[in-house]
């Protein structure tokens, strides 16, 4: 499967919670939230696969099972990407970390914020807006 982001990330995040450490395979997952209109599959037909729900729509590589991306039912507006799905992912790293209640202890992601479960909803809006002024993105 192959994909298109044509919008920058509003935010880089890890999350810690068992779910995404056993989809992972790992301590925790990767994502990068990319906006609706700036992503898209460009080949292969994503499956959905992983722990998912009626809100919640893990998309996989039909072909290698990769979890790849995932969606929002009703949509928040973006869709949560996988960077280690990139081409060239050197420049990710985290900038908030979530369901550190969950974490291993040793497992460390250095991200500037740090949550035990999701940020409260009204903390999105300043989180996007410091990323967007502070923190890694393509080409910086």
């Amino acid at each position: 499967m192959r994909f298109e982001i044509t919008a920058p990330p509003l935010l880089t995040m890890a999350c810690h919670c068992t779910g995404c450490q056993r989809m992972s395979a790992s301590a925790f997952s990767l994502s990068m939230a990319i906006p609706e209109g700036g992503f898209r599959v460009t080949a292969g037909e994503p499956v959905v696969g992983g722990a998912h729900g009626a809100e919640i729509h893990h998309r996989h590589c039909d072909w290698c099972k990769s979890w790849v991306f995932t969606e929002l039912e009703p949509s928040m507006g973006f869709v949560n990407v996988r960077p280690t799905m990139l081409d060239d992912c050197g420049w990710f790293k985290p900038y908030i970390e979530t369901y550190a209640s969950e974490a291993l202890p040793w497992a460390k992601t250095g991200a500037a914020h740090s949550f035990d479960r999701f940020p409260a909803m009204g903390a999105y809006g300043p989180l996007v807006a410091e990323f967007a002024e502070k923190s890694a993105r393509p080409g910086r």
